[in-house]
């Protein structure tokens, strides 16, 4: 009896030291870069409850678990879900409902696809963005004068592809109550012998914004999901938006509660009086899908429109420095108001005027405070005195590495060959902060993750110019830029613990290539697809 009470206990042990655990998933056969503190690779890992429990060996993973579901990806390379640091993700759904101006060649092609627009859709109020005049054979500001022969009684307003002007017709202007005489602080109402010419740069725009007709709750919902499509297919599992109001917030939240949003969301509180007044007394918000923990700022405008605020004069206009569009008081004022809670202040600086303006403010109301991680959005334009200023460890630069792709072609006019040469320095950057969180600005840049990935690596154009690359010591290398799109963009968010990388405890947010951006010869990269990307171990794309 007592032998046999034995063999059973020694059967027990041995069955229970070789039944496998039960997880949701395993995936193996891959090559899966962790993205971890080594930058390590992995074969396999395995989820359970939306979370990696194992990452590691193939071997070792299949014979410690079983899944329900088992993916062998046949040695294709599997990395972390990108996180876009900067974009406008319920901007871009939006504009998927109005006209689609970008890469517009010609006025006169943005003319003939708003007629187009109105032809099918009959609105009563037309909108539509993307058009740029720096692509342009005659790089001029466009004039109305056309758009009141199309469309003298319907109200038209389209924003430039940096959202820093608009092009409006007479209608809009005159249901806005603009003249002539009004006078706004922050930008310019664009006048050319005494007449108003429909452009409006900063801070006039929101006399054209309260009235154009707001979305239905349908509309912004079929936006959101538009927009998360898109996002998706390009491997995108986190995206910060740049910039939200507070009903906007909650409909996401109430989505993503109710499993109808699945992308994460890292949002940006718009800088309205109302906003700030809702949040600011109250403790940041976060679920596991979102996290609103910071308020965006407009420094100043955008380099295209000439609203960008520089410390000398536009090369290309003489006696023009751009505009702030929140003063440096009322920047000191906000800056202080923040620095007594716990959300972070992530500024939009441009030109070298507001980044100087910025970095101060920044510097002086966080002494003597730790680890706040306020970003400089964009960080664009830094006079090579004020780059010193990224040392301190609460501010990151946030910048759109597409963004030097596609501005290349007319910096230097704005800015003189001096300038240009500490502006988009985003190795400069790294070097001096440590990090960089990588994003697009998207509408204002395509949502592609591999022209992210392929600007910050070569410094060229989806055509492949220049040969060379542009100011090419500046770029990335490839573990920086991969770096930049995931665990640095995470660290940015205060979301380090649960994003980033592909580690144990982590959320199973994860992306499978058909190629390997990180050894393919770079004229590869833009050919690249995602062949699956999973939220939380399910799958969305």
């Amino acid at each position: 009896m007592h032998k046999l009470t034995i063999f059973i206990a020694i059967t027990l042990l041995f069955t229970s030291c070789t039944e496998k655990e039960q997880v949701d998933m395993i995936v193996t056969n891959a090559k899966i870069y962790t993205v971890d503190s080594e930058f390590s690779k992995a074969e396999a890992f395995a989820i359970k409850d939306g979370r990696f429990i194992a990452v590691g060996d193939k071997s070792e993973i299949l014979e410690k678990y079983k899944a329900a579901e088992t993916i062998d990806v046949n040695g294709r390379t599997v990395f972390p879900g990108f996180i876009d640091a900067h974009c406008h993700f319920y901007g871009l759904g939006m504009n998927m409902q109005s006209v689609n101006l970008v890469g517009t060649k010609s006025y006169k092609e943005v003319l003939a696809k708003v007629v187009a627009f109105q032809k099918e859709k009959k609105v009563s109020f037309i909108t539509g963005r993307g058009w740029d005049q720096n692509d342009w054979e005659v790089q001029e500001f466009p004039t109305k004068d056309k758009l009141d022969e199309l469309f003298p009684d319907t109200p038209v307003a389209l924003t430039r592809v940096d959202g820093h002007a608009y092009l409006v017709n007479q209608k809009a202007l005159d249901l806005a109550g603009i003249n002539p005489e009004t006078k706004i602080a922050g930008g310019e109402i664009q006048l050319k012998d005494g007449k108003l010419t429909g452009i409006l740069v900063d801070n006039p725009m929101d006399l054209i914004d309260k009235i154009i007709p707001k979305p239905s709750k349908k509309q912004q919902i079929e936006a959101l999901k538009d927009a998360e499509k898109a996002c998706f297919d390009y491997g995108l599992t986190t995206v910060n938006d740049a910039g939200l109001d507070k009903s906007v917030i909650n409909l996401i939240d109430s989505l993503q509660k109710a499993g109808a949003l699945r992308m994460r969301m890292y949002a940006m509180i718009s800088n309205t009086p109302e906003n700030v007044a809702h949040y600011i007394n109250k403790e940041p918000y976060k679920t596991d899908y979102l996290n609103v923990g910071s308020f965006k700022v407009y420094g100043d405008g955008a380099l295209g429109s000439r609203g960008a605020v520089l410390k000398d004069s536009y090369t290309d206009k003489e006696n023009h420095f751009g505009a702030m569009v929140i003063s440096p008081e009322e920047l000191s004022k906000l800056a202080a108001r923040i620095a007594k809670t716990k959300y972070q202040m992530n500024t939009h600086a441009i030109g070298d005027s507001a980044n100087y303006q910025v970095l101060k403010t920044y510097a002086n109301v966080l002494k003597g405070q730790i680890d706040r991680r306020w970003k400089v959005e964009h960080a664009q334009v830094i006079d090579e005195t004020d780059f010193v200023q990224f040392e301190n460890k609460n501010i990151i630069p946030s910048v759109q590495p597409t963004h030097a792709t596609s501005d290349m072609y007319w910096a230097g006019d704005r800015l003189g060959e001096k300038r240009l040469k500490d502006a988009y320095a985003y190795k400069k950057l790294l070097d001096i902060s440590g990090q960089v969180a990588l994003g697009t600005d998207f509408p204002v840049e395509d949502v592609s993750t591999f022209k992210t990935f392929y600007a910050a690596v070569a410094r060229k154009d989806s055509d492949n110019y220049p040969k060379d690359g542009f100011q090419k010591e500046n770029a990335l290398s490839r573990e920086e830029t991969l770096k930049g799109m995931t665990i640095w963009a995470a660290y940015s968010n205060f979301e380090e613990n649960e994003k980033g990388s592909i580690e144990v405890g982590k959320f199973a947010d994860f992306i499978i290539l058909d190629k390997n951006i990180m050894e393919i010869p770079e004229n590869e990269i833009l050919k690249t697809t995602v062949q699956s990307t999973y939220v939380a171990g399910k799958k969305v794309k």
